[in-house]
């Protein structure tokens, strides 16, 4: 069991991480601007299901292997950065008609959803940082650590929900309003697809500190 102290501590530490806009952020506006809030808040979803896996991952060792492997590390993230690049050049192609239909308009929300968790699981530096941050607030002398990192990366994961489901709603009534418009509409197509892109490479020029 963890102490109360400590859990306190790190509710507050995660609060301050996850109100600042990182990569994630990034994707779920831009997604909640593109197609709504209803396609934000599945990305949301498919995102925390990548949390998923990087927590059960930095519990088990996997992420230590990551980080202390730089060809490994290397290859995730680039392999994340092609994926967020092909998916904002896939949108900047996109037929300026399509931009103008409804929601389930251009992806599917099933697509939206693996999509987002794809994107986080392609992310190196999200396995790195819960390596990092989580063993902070663990404490071995009360018990094995891998349960202990589970149950902060659960909290984590759904203070993250939480706050990233603010984001969406937030993008996607932008969304909506830009929608009524033919000329924001076709804009909106060029913003998501250029910020997928910059996510793209950002990946690959950023370091290893942040989500």
């Amino acid at each position: 069991m963890i102490d109360p102290d400590r859990i306190g501590l790190f509710l507050a530490a995660s609060l301050a991480l996850l109100v600042i806009p990182g990569p994630s952020v990034l994707y779920i506006v831009a997604r909640g601007i593109d197609q709504g809030r209803v396609a934000a808040l599945v990305s949301v979803a498919g995102i925390h299901l990548g949390t998923v896996g990087h927590v059960v991952a930095a519990a088990v060792g996997l992420s230590a292997i990551l980080a202390a492997s730089a060809t490994a590390f290397t290859t995730v993230k680039w392999a994340g950065a092609l994926y967020l690049v092909w998916l904002g050049i896939r949108r900047l192609r996109a037929d300026d008609d399509a931009v103008h239909v409804d929601a389930a308009r251009v992806t599917s929300l099933r697509r939206v959803f693996w999509q987002g968790a794809v994107v986080n699981v392609l992310n190196p530096k999200t396995a790195v940082f819960f390596l990092a941050f989580l063993p902070q607030f663990a404490d071995p002398d009360r018990g094995a650590l891998a349960p202990q990192l589970v149950l902060l990366g659960l909290m984590f994961l759904l203070l993250g929900m939480v706050t990233d489901g603010v984001y969406a709603l937030a993008s996607g009534g932008v969304g909506r309003a830009l929608g009524r418009f033919r000329r924001a509409a076709r804009a909106s197509k060029w913003v998501t697809g250029g910020t997928y892109i910059a996510l793209g490479f950002g990946t690959v020029a950023t370091g290893t500190t942040t989500d």
